[in-house]
């Protein structure tokens, strides 16, 4: 098959959405761009499915394969590999565009972690065709490209017109969660998928210069097309040195290349409030749940790339192209302040991890012209309510940035131990490249332990049932046997660690749900015997019979509580119990949190 019929081949399915949902949407602001430019014809045989489609289609997982496999077999510049499988079994593809050598640096590139927003495969296919086949191969000088055309692949072929109805493309789209319905932008901490522990283990491969993941926003309407951002923008980012190189030559350098080629980017709006923009936008901490988040934590710059979902898709598409062409030549550029960013970040070891924050009172800043959409209101016969109506009209006000305020951080230990059995938890650390060690004699020392003074489980979360409970920390003496495991905070990963095992933390394994086990309350004994045991004690201490007089003098709901007063000498006559209501995972520390501690998830 030639080149030009398998191109023909990929492009034999077009689907299309069903008018009513693209009727509801907005007008449309007319656009054209020199990124026009960009596009081959129809009839080019080189031109890519979605430009033979003019755009009104997407190719399959199947067709992207085919078309990828063509082009690799039509240049020596590119090669598919695969680098794991889905739930359903599918492969998981990258292509790594490169001229060869050793010790280039790697852009990484993916799409489709949420499979439905899909622009940025289709814009990499047309940027790998102009590098292995027009005039781009220069771009391949000083960097590689590693790109991912879709991570979530079983989401991508799960193809319906119901997907994403808020979103201005003509034709069936993917699903946002896998197969086993994780969303994969929600697991890069907790790693239950194998497409998202493919991806990291795909980062520790690699361990990019610069790391770029596809997305479509939802919400308000306005003029921006692409927009991007960082962990916390950079304010809250956990590493310093890859946050400022992001913020002083990432956003500059892409901004001005976007603009040049007639595009409207922006910071990415999270709206505090989408049916009144005005309220402003959030800066925030991220967690290592999030690609970006995540990409803070291993020092590996990250950008996170959301198209204004109601962009026509063309527009969206050429849009990620010229971002995609723009951080190639950065990062060739500035590939040594990339590697020293990452190597300071990486040599640092913060002493505390943020683990709360509420928004703060007053804007942090304004964005002084935000481009905007006009609205006005309505009163919906189906809400009851009044709701948007978008008028494709431009407008322009004063954006409010609302940042955040710490109140909660936990300050890291020495180390943190696992003890034996907690197979689950070694396994994430493995996967995640956190070092540790394990011992084979038994160790005794003096370690912070985690007692849970309340829990409540949450509703299901990501195929988790998270935790929320109350941490009071003590210290005494433990008896480590062989076979634990010691996972020092002084490393390159060490708050990825504290992010991971520090119960306080909204991403930590405790909080997701992995040791429900340590709800159970200690084991008892039948109410007959332990009432005997009580009325014995009674008659022969008489501190411990003050002590009971004084709490039913005190506190009448409990003097009227059977089952609260035998609580009461199960606490004081039964053996305790090493496990019950204690958080596993011990902390070596002259270095523990000065208060009690709550972990809302």
């Amino acid at each position: 098959m030639t080149f030009r019929s398998a191109v023909l081949a990929a492009t034999a399915c077009i689907f299309s959405v069903p008018a009513a949902a693209q009727d509801a949407l907005p007008p449309s602001v007319a656009w054209s761009g020199r990124s026009e430019k960009l596009i081959v014809p129809p009839s080019d045989a080189l031109a890519t499915p979605v430009e033979r489609a003019r755009f009104a289609s997407s190719p399959s997982y199947r067709e992207t394969r085919a078309w990828l496999e063509h082009l690799a077999a039509a240049s020596p510049l590119i090669s598919l590999e695969t680098f794991g499988q889905t739930s359903e079994g599918r492969d998981l593809l990258y292509v790594r565009a490169s001229k060869g050598g050793d010790g280039k640096p790697v852009v990484l590139v993916q799409a489709g972690i949420h499979a439905g927003e899909i622009d940025g495969k289709d814009a990499g296919l047309m940027l790998l065709r102009d590098i292995a086949l027009r005039d781009k191969a220069s771009l391949l000088d000083k960097v590689d490209l590693v790109f991912v055309p879709i991570l979530n692949v079983d989401g991508h072929e799960r193809t319906s017109s119901g997907n994403r109805p808020h979103d201005r493309i003509p034709f069936a789209k993917g699903y946002r969660a896998n197969a086993r319905n994780l969303d994969l932008n929600r697991d890069y901490a907790k790693l239950d998928a194998p497409e998202t522990r493919a991806i990291v283990a795909l980062l520790r491969r690699f361990d990019p210069a610069l790391y770029i993941d596809f997305h479509v926003s939802d919400g308000f309407d306005h003029q921006y097309d692409v927009t991007f951002t960082y962990a916390g923008w950079g304010k809250y980012a956990r590493h310093r040195a890859t946050a400022d190189w992001l913020q002083t030559r990432f956003d500059p350098a892409v901004m001005d290349a976007l603009r040049k080629a007639g595009h409207v980017p922006g910071v990415y709006p999270s709206a505090i409030d989408s049916h009144d923009p005005s309220k402003g936008i959030r800066f925030s901490p991220e967690g290592p749940r999030y690609s970006t988040g995540y990409g803070d934590f291993i020092s590996v710059p990250t950008v996170l790339v959301e198209n204004h979902h109601l962009k026509p898709y063309r527009q969206r598409v050429l849009g990620s192209y010229v971002l995609m062409e723009a951080a190639l030549r950065l990062a060739a550029t500035d590939a040594t302040a990339i590697q020293s960013a990452k190597t300071k970040d990486r040599a640092s070891r913060p002493a505390d991890l943020m683990t709360r924050w509420q928004p703060t009172a007053q804007p942090i800043g304004w964005i002084e012209d935000f481009k905007g959409i006009a609205f006005e209101t309505y009163r919906s016969a189906a809400s009851g309510r009044l709701e948007q109506r978008w008028l494709g009209r431009p407008t322009a006000f004063r954006m409010p940035i609302i940042g955040q305020t710490a109140t909660e951080h936990v300050r890291l230990p020495t180390a943190w131990w696992v003890p034996p059995g907690y197979t689950d938890v070694v396994e994430r650390l493995k996967l995640h490249g956190i070092r540790y060690d394990t011992i084979d004699e038994a160790r005794t020392m003096t370690l912070d332990v985690a007692r849970i003074e309340g829990s409540a489980l949450q509703p299901a979360s990501e195929g988790r049932i998270p935790i929320q409970a109350k941490l009071v920390h003590d210290q005494r003496q433990e008896t480590l046997p062989a076979g634990s495991v010691r996972v020092p905070a002084d490393q390159p990963l060490g708050l990825l660690a504290a992010a991971l095992l520090e119960p306080e933390s909204q991403d930590s394994l405790f909080a997701w749900g992995f040791f429900h086990q340590a709800l159970q309350p200690a084991p008892g004994t039948d109410d007959f015997v332990l009432a005997a045991m009580a009325d014995r004690r009674l008659a022969t201490d008489p501190e411990m019979k003050l002590a009971f007089e004084r709490k039913l003098d005190s506190d009448p709901a409990f003097s009227r509580d059977p089952a609260a007063r035998l609580a009461w000498f199960h606490d004081r006559l039964l053996p305790s119990d090493p496990y019950a209501l204690t958080y596993p995972i011990l902390r070596e520390a002259d270095r523990v949190p000065s208060r009690s501690t709550s972990n809302p998830h």
